[in-house]
């Protein structure tokens, strides 16, 4: 799971059928870098919403196999999914000794 920064919506004009009505995402996700300075610096990616994901919300993002277990028995053609809306985002970083630095 990636965390990554909602930067629009995408509406499309022709859809796999069992994706209809469905709500899409443009996100980018962030490395840990990107985190640390609010810059999402990851490839921009479209994602499955069916959260209510609004533009410069930060979002955890699943993907691959794990994209398309929320529709399991349903097989839908998903890559990737917002897992779930993050309001509050604390970063520690711990030495080897597992101090925090």
């Amino acid at each position: 799971m990636r965390i990554a920064n909602v930067i629009g919506s995408v509406t499309l004009s022709r859809v796999h059928p069992t994706l209809l009505g469905a709500r899409w995402i443009l996100i980018t996700p962030m490395s840990l870098n990107g985190l640390q300075s609010n810059i999402a610096d990851g490839e921009d990616l479209i994602a499955y919403d069916d959260l209510g994901a609004v533009i410069n919300m930060k979002v955890a993002l699943a993907e691959g196999v794990e994209a398309a277990a929320p529709f399991f028995p349903e097989q839908k053609p998903v890559d990737a999914y917002c897992a779930a809306l993050l309001d509050n985002l604390d970063i520690f970083l711990e030495n080897s000794d597992g101090e925090r630095i």
